[in-house]
This record gives C-alpha cells, sequence and structure tokens, in this order.
C-alpha cells in the first residue's frame, strides 16, 4: 500500500508542474470516483449524499462528500495548496544578448532556493488564454521537454561564489532560452505551436518555469523520496487520497486545495478568499438550511491544515528545537507557534491525537526555535474567514523551497490513513468543565 501511494504522488507530482496543472489533475481524480463539477457562475444543486467540486481561477479547488443524514451536520476540512515556489515568466520575456543568446525575463514567485535552480534542465508551463471566436477559452500549456537553463557562473568568474553569494533576481536568475538563431516572438510562437493555435489567437499567459527532474526514490533502504513541489503537492495528493477513503453521513465531508499561499494567500483565488466561505455557505443553503444552521455547522466544524514541515537537517541539528523537531518517516507533524502562525492548540491536538491513534498512524510534534523566526500557512488565514477548531499538520522534509525537495516514503501512507480516520470519524467537544 505504501509503494502504491509513493508512486501515486510521484506520477501526480511529474504530471502537475503549475498550480493549474494540479487542480485539473486532482478534478480528473475526483470525476472518477464519482464527483459532479460545479461551476460558480451557474445554480447549484447540492443533495444529501452527493459528491461535488467546484474551482476557482482554474488553480483552486473545493470538494464536497455530503452525508445522507444532515439534519445535525457540521464541516469537516482538509486543507492544503497547490503552489510552489518558482519563477513567473513576465509579459514580454524575451531578452537578447548580444545577437548571441536569448534568455527570458522572469520575476521570482515565493521565497525559493535560489541555488537549485540551477544548471538544471527546467521548462515552462502554465495557463494561456486563447481568443475562440467572441469567447476567450483557457488552455493548459505544458512545453515538455528540456527547454531552459540558468547557467551558473563559473568559479574563475566569481571566486567568493563558496563564500556565500546574494543573488540578483533580475540578473542571475534569468534562463537561457536559445542562440544566435533565435528572434523576439519565438517563444510565443512555440506556445501557439505546442497549443495548435495561432499566434494572435494568444491574448494571455500564466507561465512559470518548472524543474524537469522525475521525482526519485532512493537511500539505503529506499526510504526517501526526492521530487520537485513536494511542499504541498505531498499533501495536497494524500490528504485527497484520504479524503477519498471517508464518508461521514452527519457531516459535510470538505477537500480544500488553495493556490497563492507561497505569496501570502491574499488573492480571488487564496485562502484569504471568500472561495471557502462562500463554498461552504451555498452548500448549506442547497441543502435546505437557513443561516443559524450554517453557523452551527461551522462551529462545530473541523480544519486540518496540511502543509509540510520542517525536519532536522543532519548537517545542522542544531537549526531546529531541542525537543519540539520531527524526522521524515516518523510519522504526521503537529505544528504549533505561540503567536499563532500555527492554529494548532490543545483541543485540536488532543482531538487529532485520538484519530491518529484510531488509525495507528505515529504523530511528532514541531515548534519553531525561540530565536528564530519560522514559515507560516494557510490554516489561520482561512480560518479568518470560516471560524472553526483547527490544527496544523505536515509531513516532514528538508530542503524546503528548493527545486528539488526531500520526504519521507512512509510518511505519505501516514497521512492518507489519518486523512481517512478523520473523515470517517464523528467529532463531538464538550464544554470546559467549571471548576467549582
Amino acid at each position: 500500500m505504501c509503494e502504491e501511494i509513493v508512486s501515486g504522488l510521484a506520477s501526480f507530482v511529474g504530471d502537475s508542474p503549475t498550480a493549474f496543472h494540479a487542480v485539473a489533475n486532482i478534478g480528473d481524480i475526483l470525476q472518477k470516483n464519482g464527483y459532479q463539477r460545479l461551476y460558480e457562475e451557474e445554480r447549484w444543486e447540492i443533495s444529501p449524499g452527493g459528491k461535488y467540486y467546484v474551482t476557482r481561477n482554474d488553480s483552486s479547488i473545493i470538494a464536497l462528500n455530503a452525508g445522507a443524514g444532515l439534519e445535525n451536520y457540521c464541516f469537516k476540512i482538509a486543507a492544503s495548496h497547490s503552489d510552489s515556489p518558482t519563477f513567473k515568466l513576465k509579459e514580454n520575456a524575451e531578452i537578447q544578448v548580444k545577437e548571441k543568446y536569448m534568455k527570458l525575463n522572469t520575476e521570482g514567485y515565493g521565497g525559493m532556493l535560489c541555488a537549485s535552480w540551477f544548471d538544471r534542465p527546467l521548462s515552462a508551463a502554465g495557463r494561456v488564454m486563447v481568443k475562440d471566436g467572441g469567447a476567450y477559452r483557457a488552455r493548459l500549456l505544458n512545453i515538455d521537454r528540456d527547454l531552459l537553463l540558468i547557467p551558473n557562473m563559473a568559479i574563475h568568474m566569481n571566486r567568493k561564489a563558496n563564500d556565500g553569494y546574494t543573488y540578483n533576481l533580475q540578473v542571475d536568475m534569468l534562463p537561457l532560452f536559445g542562440g544566435s538563431g533565435c528572434k523576439k516572438g519565438d517563444f510565443k510562437k512555440l506556445a501557439a505551436k505546442e497549443l495548435d493555435v495561432e499566434e494572435d489567437c494568444i491574448y494571455g499567459m500564466d507561465l512559470y518555469l518548472y524543474n524537469r527532474m522525475k521525482p526519485s526514490v532512493w537511500g539505503a533502504k529506499k526510504e526517501y523520496i526526492s521530487s520537485p513541489r513536494l511542499d504541498d503537492l505531498q499533501c495536497a495528493y494524500t490528504s485527497l487520497q484520504g479524503f477519498l477513503k471517508g464518508s461521514d453521513d452527519g457531516a459535510v465531508n470538505v477537500f480544500a486545495c488553495f493556490d497563492n499561499e507561497e505569496v501570502g494567500s491574499c488573492t480571488k483565488q487564496g485562502a484569504a478568499s471568500t472561495f471557502l466561505y462562500n463554498t461552504l455557505y451555498r452548500t448549506n443553503l442547497c441543502l435546505g438550511k437557513g443561516e443559524e444552521e450554517f453557523f452551527r455547522a461551522a462551529s462545530k466544524g473541523f480544519m486540518l491544515s496540511c502543509d509540510n514541515a520542517q525536519a532536522v537537517h543532519p548537517n545542522h541539528p542544531d537549526k531546529t528545537d531541542a525537543d519540539n523537531c520531527v524526522f521524515m518517516n516518523e510519522g504526521i507533524v503537529v505544528k504549533s507557534h505561540a503567536g499563532q502562525k500555527y492554529t494548532s492548540d490543545a483541543v485540536s491536538i488532543a482531538v487529532f491525537r485520538g484519530i491518529c491513534e484510531e488509525a495507528g498512524v505515529p504523530l511528532q510534534f514541531f515548534a519553531n526555535r525561540s530565536d528564530m523566526a519560522g514559515g507560516s500557512t494557510l490554516g489561520n488565514i482561512a480560518m479568518s474567514q470560516v471560524s472553526m477548531n483547527s490544527i496544523d499538520i505536515g509531513l516532514a522534509q528538508l530542503a524546503m523551497h528548493s527545486a528539488y525537495e526531500t520526504a519521507g516514503v512512509k510518511d505519505s501512507y501516514h497521512m492518507v490513513q489519518a486523512v481517512g480516520q478523520f473523515f470517517n470519524s464523528r467529532i463531538e467537544m464538550l464544554p470546559i468543565q467549571s471548576l467549582t
């Protein structure tokens, strides 16, 4: 079972070079499992026992599994994100260098480890808007070949490269596209050829660089998987598989995967948007419920915010807290932060600990060193829109935000089992007892 999950993860990541592709692939998986697509601009019809999904901006997706007995129901949510740090192509991307090179003009998306992007095969993928008569249609583009490369500067030209170097995104990180035979307009011509459309039919492009290296399982006992975009496609894929295993007649089970977490989530399709609230509220209305029932369902609800966590680095164990530190293949990570960058608290930790005990899944606990700033995720951002008990969880990994990240093989299985148990469980929390 573990090998099957890891194989599925590797295929999913390999087929998902951008958030647009990830969401399209998630939609395909949902349809194969009997989920009906809804569209935000159309009237919804949702019935108890039904399965549905909806997308926004082609890069965020929410799926719903409505229980059959919803007299006094709640929402149960597993949320992740579809985006990863990369480089976005600018509108006028081609830059000629001394009429001998053609490079592409990009800007950084998210907080990437720049050094990991050098000297490896890259290409471009994303969404292209094509004019078709009087309409504009979104088309997925993946130029599926080794097309680009960001060349390092030779040590002879930068003698201090190994002493530490500050990368300039406008100077150091632009990929080489072609040689003296390239002319301005060749990249758009290539995109049009890939899509089998005329160049003048292309009216807009959201294109990103991606690492062409395939996922690899390695280690003395094949205990590790390395791949592009494990943060956060590992959680997106495994929480989806757990969601598909779950069913609760007294709940609306929800899978959510948001875009733009890596740049703050404050977009129409991010966790800070109305997407989750609108979807849950419309679902409540379609089920014949009123506003009072919606607020009750949310207050009794529970969310798993699923985003990967920093494993202890074998060469730098001092960079993590002495005791609240985590390792690959040792179980799901529960993340806590006194400043509330993570949503975990005693209530949500207790509930999730019980779920993992039922699933036979090990738990680990992570907190930042008190003298170091940590990262953040989508949990507290989403909860500012729809508030309920929530916990931040993830899988331990190395080299987060690298072009090629590493995680544990066993942990993907752990996440599927735990999320499946969560969606199969009835969660009830009693009010605090008086001390008098």
